[in-house]
């Protein structure tokens, strides 16, 4: 329901900023851009399916690396046998590990968001068009099959547990791991694809307006208007692959020493 939501409320945006680049569609030159003959939007079509898939991986190793380091602060300072139970201390640490990996992996893919959405309005409208609507398809079936796939695998581990009654069998032990793989693909990834494609398409609008105001040659900026979009692009740019950098290289799995007389995990990030 609210990938539905988010698709036609991008629909309406598309649509506004096609609008505006055709004049009302009264620029038949315009409205040719509109089309796979027209290379830059061919180019944002394929950019937009890319950047999905970037989205689903960087979402998926920011919940994985936090689960991975709660498991070692458990493994080092919970004892799991017995009836001693765990203190509220370290439960709250296992919270505020997982919800510290969230926050990092969320902060540095709404960072790639927002300054690849500015870049590509810099290049060229008509391969932003591409991009947005690329976004939105992509995203749209990205998502149902992370959902589906993701219940499945939860369903399986359930019936193999419940109706079959084989927990603790290898059977088992094969749904918890897709189970485990599952968790995030339904639980994290499909639903945040909802804000991702509102976000986009409606910061797009915005910046695509001030891209064709910059670059117009008639503008503020004279001549040197299309030079100065397509610097302002470039810059955008970069600053949007050191955060697809830091979603995977600055979140991996590194090495970890759990310190647990002092009950902290100390953790050195992987080179």
């Amino acid at each position: 329901m609210l990938i539905g939501t988010a698709v036609v409320g991008a629909t309406t945006m598309i649509f506004s900023i096609i609008m505006v680049l055709t004049n009302q569609l009264n620029n038949s030159g315009a409205l040719s851009n509109l089309s796979l003959l027209h290379a830059p939007f061919v180019l944002g079509l394929i950019t937009g399916g890319a950047v999905i898939y970037w989205f689903t991986g960087a979402s998926i190793q920011a919940v994985t690396t936090g689960a991975y380091r709660a498991v070692l602060f458990i493994k080092a300072n919970i004892r799991l046998e017995g009836v001693e139970r765990a203190s509220v201390e370290d439960s709250k640490k296992v919270v505020e590990i997982c919800t510290q990996y969230a926050q990092k992996g969320m902060f540095n893919i709404f960072l790639t968001v927002f300054f690849s959405t500015l870049a590509f309005a810099f290049v060229e409208p008509f391969f932003f068009i591409g991009y947005l609507i690329s976004i939105a398809l992509f995203g749209l079936y990205q998502a149902f099959f992370l959902s589906n796939t993701g219940s499945a695998w939860d369903n399986a581990k359930k019936v193999v547990e419940v109706d079959l009654k084989q927990k603790g069998t290898a059977l088992h032990d094969a749904t918890v791991i897709g189970d485990t793989v599952g968790d995030p693909f339904k639980d994290t990834s499909s639903v945040a694809m909802n804000p991702v494609i509102k976000f986009t398409t409606l910061f797009g609008l915005l910046a695509v307006e001030l891209a064709v105001s910059i670059a117009n040659p008639r503008g503020q900026f004279g001549e040197n208007g299309p030079m100065i979009g397509h610097i302002l692009a470039l810059v955008f740019f970069l600053v949007s692959t050191v955060f697809v950098w830091r979603s995977f290289y600055r979140m991996r799995i590194g090495v970890v020493r759990a310190a647990a007389t002092e009950g902290r995990v100390e953790s050195i990030e992987a080179d």
